[in-house]
């Protein structure tokens, strides 16, 4: 049987993780969240992967869970308030897991990116997109709340509070120019050229100061929720200051400071 989740390394420093559950469009069952959540684990300490790329096999990126199929650990509505608790923190430490990565993650989303697929883009630093690619919140047309996995926290901040509540509150589907207008994705791409420009993209930062990447990346986690104008700089300024000093920024600047002597 076919591994849940893939990993490839295509160039230097660049993990591509790949949902692998084509024939149900990647919806996440027992055993895919188990693999997804190991391997997050393994990358936050892999020292030697600077970008990860996250897409889906086949023709969607990622449709939900798998309420038909997800295995024994689905539970029944009647079950106990404590049990179904945890499964929903369960399923919402994937995208806070995703999002935690110290490596910036590019979602390449390739086709139906729906409810926890939609949570998981969510939670990626950048996404781009292709013109098949399709966006929903799928909860609330099933009688549930459409604030789950962080999409609450996530999707006001990326499209704005009155359009994210026009998409949770409906659960429409979203079209991947409404979705590129909206500043939901940064691109929209060819269907064939879609992960090709995810890799380039993970390439190009995989390529910089791993420090500084991460760094910055911290820096818009935290600042995108900052008190103040005071209280951002403090930690830009922090940050400058811890980076100026390493090695491989001092290698970085030489060539520039080389060319004013």
């Amino acid at each position: 049987m076919a591994a849940p989740v893939t990993m490839t390394t295509p160039c230097a420093g660049v993990a591509v993780l790949t949902l692998n559950r084509p024939e149900r469009l990647n919806a996440l069952n027992e055993v895919m969240v188990r693999e997804l959540a190991a391997t997050l684990a393994a990358l936050r300490t892999d020292t030697g992967t600077h970008a990860v790329v996250l897409t889906g096999a086949g023709r969607g990126f990622c449709s939900g869970i798998d309420v038909r199929d997800f295995g024994p650990g689905m539970l029944e509505a009647d079950a106990p308030a404590l049990d179904r608790m945890r499964f929903q923190e369960t399923m919402a430490a994937l995208p806070q897991a995703l999002r935690a990565l110290p490596q910036p993650v590019i979602a390449a989303v390739n086709g139906p990116c729906v409810g926890a697929g939609l949570a998981l883009c969510l939670a990626a630093d950048i996404r781009i997109c292709s013109a098949a690619a399709s966006f929903g919140n799928a909860a609330i047309l099933l009688g549930l709340s459409g604030a789950e996995m962080g999409m609450s926290y996530h999707l006001p901040r990326i499209v704005g509070t009155s359009v994210a509540a026009d998409w949770m509150l409906t659960g429409r589907t979203v079209t991947a120019d409404e979705a590129d207008r909206r500043g939901l994705v940064s691109q929209l791409v060819g269907s064939g050229a879609l992960v090709d420009r995810a890799v380039e993209l993970a390439a190009l930062v995989a390529g910089l100061s791993p420090f500084g990447v991460q760094l910055t990346k911290r820096a818009l986690h935290v600042n995108t929720d900052a008190a103040s104008l005071d209280a951002a700089l403090e930690l830009e300024n922090r940050n400058q200051v811890l980076s100026h000093a390493t090695d491989d920024a001092a290698a970085r600047r030489q060539p520039w400071t080389a060319k004013r002597t």
